[in-house]
């Protein structure tokens, strides 16, 4: 079996090695088009990073932290962020992030006199590892504010674009036809893919060959590989604890379906029981057998026959 010499590209410390990095800046930009469909004069020739850290304005609100923060020449801002294990509200931390994003450019405006027609967009793009939109069946999915009426967009300073990988089904690499179906399978494939099949998934596209060479762990020093370690460490560790928590609370539950399945069959037997009794005390009772008897032979208590006594024979 043939190893591949590719790193995992989902790995926190090999997204921002790849998208992140002054030395990969034209991999980024290339995505970010690519994801975008951004053509012509729309296209973003140039990124300056920013840092990840959005600061809070004061020390009770959320910090927050983004894989990937960049400006292109125009202002307009773009977040990139890998998503790994599966989150609750991710959806609503994207626009969180996007949100810190715009309110920022205010805060570091303030020394020249920054107002809001000044304002630029916040492009969000997210590759997420796990299903972010259950109801929709696209892998890729772009979403902007819209009028109701008329469905233009008046109010164009936010977008945000999602990947979601699960959702990605072409495994065979000759049935990669466009660009974003490559950036996809790079995502989910790129640490089995062999040296064969790299020349086959890049074709004309150069910068997967760039994205792959970047990936490629014999052009990492130690260190960048020791922290790349860790990151495997600490993914697999946090992992098998979820399962770990998992495994306990799916014990627990079985356990306590098994105690509430024993009760329910106690209370129904009991129940069939008791009819069968009461079934023997009306025929006794129609006997004319007394209810002492009656006691010492069913076991129901006096109050019980005479109930079913005064049904048989009410006064």
């Amino acid at each position: 079996m043939t190893i591949s010499k590719f790193l995992n590209p989902k790995n926190d410390i090999a997204f921002k090695h790849i998208f992140g990095s002054e030395k990969h800046k034209d991999i980024l930009i290339h995505f970010i088009n690519d994801i975008m469909q951004l053509h012509d004069d729309k296209q973003i020739v140039n990124v300056t990073f920013l840092s990840p850290i959005q600061d809070p304005e004061i020390s009770s609100k959320k910090q927050s932290i983004v894989d990937v923060l960049c400006v292109d020449k125009n202002g307009v801002q773009i977040i990139v962020e890998m998503q790994v294990s599966p989150t609750k509200g991710f959806e609503k931390r994207a626009q969180y992030y996007a949100a810190k994003a715009y309110i920022r450019q205010l805060n570091k405006g303030k020394a020249d006199n920054a107002t809001y027609h000044n304002l630029k967009e916040i492009i969000f793009i997210a590759i997420s590892d796990c299903i972010v939109f259950p109801d929709k069946s696209e892998y890729i999915s772009h979403h902007v504010i819209l009028d109701k009426l008329d469905h233009k967009q008046y109010l164009k300073d936010f977008s945000f674009s999602f990947i979601e990988l699960p959702k990605f089904h072409i495994s065979n690499i000759q049935n990669l036809n466009t660009i974003i179906e490559k950036w996809c399978y790079f995502f989910i494939h790129a640490a089995s893919t062999t040296e064969d099949e790299l020349q086959t998934i890049v074709g004309t596209d150069t910068v997967i060959a760039q994205a792959y060479a970047a990936l490629n762990q014999f052009n990492w020093t130690e260190q960048e590989l020791l922290l790349y370690e860790e990151e495997q460490k600490r993914v697999m560790d946090n992992k098998a604890a979820d399962d770990y928590i998992k495994d306990i609370a799916q014990a627990q539950g079985e356990a306590i379906g098994l105690v509430k399945g024993e009760a329910i069959g106690i209370a129904k037997g009991e129940a069939e029981l008791n009819k069968k009794l009461h079934a023997i005390a009306t025929t006794l009772l129609t006997q004319g057998i007394s209810i002492e008897i009656i006691m010492m032979s069913t076991g129901l208590s006096r109050e019980a026959i005479e109930v079913i006594n005064s049904n048989l024979f009410p006064p």
